[in-house]
């Protein structure tokens, strides 16, 4: 087997693949259910935010990624993607060369989006593919993503196509969007641009990503919740990326802005040229902190119900009765503000570093449970547990309402949180946890995704 650099014009992306013997498994595994060999292997990693929403910190998890194993299909009448999933838990999919799946939470999404439209293809390649991987379902860490991701290099990979690492991030991150949610890129942006040894400052319009050097004293320490949250599934998120939206259109027609065009509020801030504290300032004195109806807010942007519902909220946000504009907005100005400062501190590097940056995650925490609201009691003990036992930090990670935390801990001190942590929460919970959800491990940044070609 030999190395293949993923197929983009940027710099090879070398991270393992896996284990022979694990390999071995899959070629095994594929060959039972298809009764032939792949020709190339896939990979693509989870990620895990350390701070930030949208405008954030992250790095590619070293541990844990979804593995993609797929093969041409030859001499079948009808075109078509197969896909069979073994540990990650799918079941086989059959998706025709128009795109119509009977579950788009797959790497369907992908497939319909890459190519029919960045490539204009509509004579499309059929191929079996064999999804295996160890990160653990809904718990905040890009499964959906990586699996999303697996599949843009699956495509690109089958068709012989090139695209940049970044615009291959902004096409999946376009095509998750399949499975429902309203997501920004950071989760795909991390998966493909990821480097050894360094966490990412993800930016965008345009999308980029800066290296940034974490303190050398300190760990990083995932925990999983054991409390699953399928984006897909509720409304909770579509629900906060809404209210955000809405946030922005009314504080950019406060402004005299084009408000019909803005959808971030991050938009907000660059079309006036204020700084993030500037933004907290408008935010304080346009928005009420009293929730508002759907009818207030067509009072506000001069437009009609309908309107609101057809044109600005998402299909499974049409019938929410309130939107908080003033605590999601607060939010994510404060957030964004907190990130500039975790950049500055890891550069300055004082002595007090972890510490400075711990406070900094602490923060961000506290804002994610009152101001944002997509904490749940399981994280706040959680993270109670993890700051009792040595952490500096810890937060939630991920979109939140249940999946993982992170902590940020003194190296020195790496052992003890680790049997601490698990005892109190793990072992001494009242609540009935699944033995295999429970994780706790230590993690750095890994690289990026990858391709492997068969020998």
């Amino acid at each position: 087997m030999r190395n293949l650099s993923s197929p983009t014009r940027d710099q090879p992306m070398l991270p393992e693949l896996g284990t022979p013997r694990k390999l071995l498994k899959l070629k095994g595994m594929f060959n039972s259910k298809f009764g032939s060999v792949p020709k190339f292997y896939v990979r693509a990693p989870g990620r895990v935010n350390i701070i930030g929403l949208g405008f954030c910190f992250g790095w590619r998890l070293q541990e844990n990624d979804i593995k993609n194993s797929p093969i041409l299909s030859e001499g079948r009448a009808y075109r078509l993607l197969w896909i069979f999933c073994s540990s990650y838990g799918c079941r086989t999919r059959y998706v025709n060369s128009c795109g119509t799946c009977e579950n788009t939470h797959s790497p369907a999404g992908q497939y319909q989006s890459l190519v029919p439209e960045h490539f204009g293809l509509s004579d499309l390649t059929g191929m079996n593919c064999l999804v295996d991987g160890n990160i653990p379902p809904s718990s905040g860490l890009s499964s959906s993503s990586a699996l999303v991701c697996c599949a843009g290099l699956v495509t690109l990979t089958v068709l012989g196509m090139n695209l940049s690492k970044v615009e291959l991030a902004e096409i999946c991150a376009k095509s998750e969007h399949y499975t429902g949610t309203e997501g920004g890129g950071m989760d795909q942006s991390i998966s493909f641009l990821a480097e050894e040894g360094t966490a990412k400052l993800i930016e965008f319009s345009p999308l980029r990503a800066t290296d940034v050097k974490l303190p050398s004293g300190a760990v990083f320490v995932i925990a999983n919740s054991c409390v699953e949250m399928n984006k897909a599934a509720t409304s909770h998120f579509n629900i906060r990326v809404m209210e955000c939206r809405l946030a922005a259109k009314l504080l950019a027609k406060h402004k005299c802005l084009p408000w019909e065009e803005v959808l971030r509020l991050e938009e907000v801030q660059a079309k006036l040229g204020v700084s993030l504290e500037e933004m907290l300032l408008i935010t304080e004195d346009t928005l009420h902190s009293e929730p508002y109806s759907p009818e207030e807010i067509c009072r506000c942007l001069g437009i009609s119900l309908q309107e609101l519902k057809t044109q600005i909220l998402s299909p499974n946000t049409q019938d929410v009765l309130t939107f908080k504009l003033y605590q999601r907005a607060k939010h994510v100005y404060s957030e964004a503000a907190r990130v500039l400062q975790f950049k500055k501190i890891c550069e300055e590097a004082p002595d007090n570093t972890v510490q400075l940056l711990g406070e900094l995650m602490n923060q961000s925490h506290v804002s994610c449970r009152d101001m944002y609201e997509c904490s749940c009691p399981e994280l706040d003990q959680l993270v109670d547990i993890c700051r009792k036992f040595g952490a500096q930090g810890s937060r939630l990670t991920g979109a939140g309402w249940g999946g993982c935390t992170v902590s940020i801990v003194p190296a020195d001190k790496l052992s003890s949180f680790l049997a601490n942590v698990h005892e109190a929460y793990y072992q001494r919970s009242n609540r009935s946890l699944v033995p295999e959800k429970q994780s706790l491990f230590a993690t750095k940044p890994g690289g990026g995704a990858l391709v492997f070609l068969e020998a």
